[in-house]
C-alpha cells in the first residue's frame, strides 16, 4: 500500500500536476507545476522546499554505537563530532559499494543515519554482541530540505540558533512550539538545510516556514527539479550512477569508491586503525592500482551538438529533464571507454553535461573523447570534454 508522507496535506494541496511517483513506497511529487523550471530557479535564485520524508531514518544508539559504526561505515565517524554531520557509504568484504547515506551525531552515543534503501536487517545483522540499539524512525520522523541562496536568511529569522551553522553542521532548533533538528546538508550543491521534525509536528513547521519564506518567492520543488541539480552537483545516484553490490549480478555492475570518486573519504588510511569492513579489498586496490573507471563530469561541445541536429534538419535538442540510460564514450580512435549514466541539458550553464565513469586512463581533466547519441533511430557522434565534478559549486554553499 502507498503511504503518504506527514507533509502530504500541504504538497497534495500545492501539487497543480497532480503527478506523483512513488520513494521507497511513499508519494512524492514529481513536479507541483506545469514547468518544472520554475522549482528549479527557485532552488537556485531563492531556494526551494522539498519533502525528503521517504528517506530511511535510522536511530543508532548506545555504549558501542561509534565503535559499531567505525566497523561499518568506510568514512571515519570518530572524526565527526556531535553537532556534525558526514557524507559516507559503507561496502562488503570485496571493497563493493553497498550505499550511502548522511549520517547526523546527536551526541556521544546518539546517530541518525539516513538511506535510500532499506537497510534494517543488514545493520541488525552487523550489531550483534554489540552494545547498541538501532531504531527504524522512518515513519516518525518528517524531513524537508530547504536549497537555495537564501535558505539561511529565511530559516534563521524562525530559527536564530541555525544563523551561524558551519557545512555539515547540526543543531537543535525551535519552529514555533516544535522541537526540530537542523542539519546543513542537501542533495543540490547549492546552499541548503534540512529539517527533521516528528511527524505530529511537520504540517505546523512546514507552514511556519512558508509563512516567513513566501516573500522571498519560495516554492515547493518536486523530484525533476532536485535531479537536475543534483546532477550539477555531481552528486551520484543509487540505481543509476551505481548499484547496491547485494543486489548486482555480477562485478560489471559493481563499483568501488575509489571507482565512484569518494578516494576522498579514506586517503588517510595510513593513521586509521579501523578494521572496517572491505579494508583490506580497498588497500589492495590502491596498492595495485587496479581501479576499472574514474568517475568524472562530461561536456559536451556545444557547436558540435548543434551541427549533429542541423545536419538532419532538425533544432537542437536542449532537454533538461534528467536521462538515467546510458550513453556510451569513445576516444578518438572510436574505441569505447565508458558511459555517462546520469546526462541532461543543465539550465544554469546552458550546456550539455553528464556524469561518467570512463577507463582510468582517459579520466585526466581535459581529455577529448566522443558523446554517442541516437538522433531519429540513428547513432551520431558528438565532441565531449572530460571536466571535473562537481559541475556548479557556488561559494555561498560552504560559507
Amino acid at each position: 500500500m502507498i503511504q503518504t508522507t506527514p507533509f502530504h496535506p500541504r504538497t497534495s494541496e500545492a501539487n497543480q500536476t497532480g503527478l506523483w511517483s512513488h520513494w521507497a513506497g511513499y508519494l512524492s511529487a514529481e513536479k507541483y507545476r506545469m514547468s518544472d523550471k520554475f522549482e528549479y530557479w527557485a532552488i537556485r535564485n531563492s531556494a526551494g522546499v522539498i519533502d525528503t520524508s521517504p528517506l530511511y531514518k535510522y536511530r543508532i544508539r548506545g555504549r558501542d554505537a561509534e565503535r559499531y559504526l567505525s566497523g561499518l561505515l568506510t568514512r571515519d565517524i570518530r572524526k565527526c563530532r556531535p553537532g556534525q554531520a558526514q557524507y559516507t557509504v559503507w561496502c562488503d568484504d570485496d571493497g563493493w559499494v553497498l550505499e550511502d547515506g548522511v549520517i547526523l551525531r546527536l551526541a556521544d552515543d546518539e546517530f541518525l543515519l539516513t538511506t535510500a534503501r532499506a537497510n534494517m536487517a543488514y545493520f541488525t545483522g552487523m550489531a550483534e554482541g554489540l552494545s547498541v540499539e538501532i531504531e527504524d524512525a522512518s515513519p516518525q520522523i518528517g524531513a524537508l530540505a530547504v536549497q537555495g541562496p537564501y535558505a539561511r536568511q529565511i530559516l534563521s529569522q524562525i530559527a536564530p540558533e541555525m544563523a551561524d551553522l558551519a557545512y555539515f553542521g547540526v543543531t537543535p532548533a525551535k519552529f514555533g512550539d516544535a522541537s526540530v533538528t537542523i542539519s546543513r546538508t542537501g542533495y543540490t550543491g547549492d546552499l541548503g538545510y534540512e529539517i527533521w521534525v516528528d511527524a505530529d509536528d511537520a504540517v505546523g513547521v512546514w507552514d511556519r516556514l512558508f509563512d516567513v519564506a513566501e516573500p522571498y518567492g519560495v516554492i515547493p520543488a518536486g523530484q525533476i527539479a532536485l535531479l537536475v541539480t543534483r546532477v550539477e552537483a555531481g552528486l551520484i545516484l543509487i540505481d543509476v550512477d551505481f548499484k547496491q553490490a547485494r543486489y548486482a549480478w555480477n562485478d560489471d555492475q559493481r563499483a568501488t569508491p575509489i571507482e565512484l570518486g569518494m578516494g576522498w573519504m579514506i586517503r588517510d588510511l595510513a593513521e586509521d586503525d579501523r578494521p572496517f569492513i572491505g579494508r583490506k579489498a580497498i588497500e589492495k586496490e590502491i596498492a595495485g592500482k587496479t581501479s576499472r573507471w574514474r568517475t568524472v563530469g562530461v561536456i559536451a561541445d556545444w557547436q558540435d551538438w548543434n551541427r549533429v541536429y542541423m545536419d538532419r534538419g532538425l533544432v537542437p535538442e536542449k532537454d533538461h529533464s534528467p536521462n538515467q540510460g546510458q550513453f556510451m564514450l569513445y576516444d578518438r580512435d572510436d574505441c569505447q571507454i565508458g558511459w555517462t549514466p546520469s546526462f541532461l541539458y543543465s539550465p544554469i550553464m546552458q550546456r550539455h553535461i553528464g556524469i561518467a565513469r570512463v577507463e582510468p586512463e582517459h579520466g585526466r581533466v581535459g581529455t577529448k573523447i566522443q558523446l554517442e547519441i541516437t538522433i531519429d533511430h540513428r547513432y551520431d557522434m558528438v565532441a565531449a570534454e572530460v571536466t571535473r565534478l562537481p559541475f556548479y559549486n557556488p561559494p555561498h554553499k560552504t560559507a
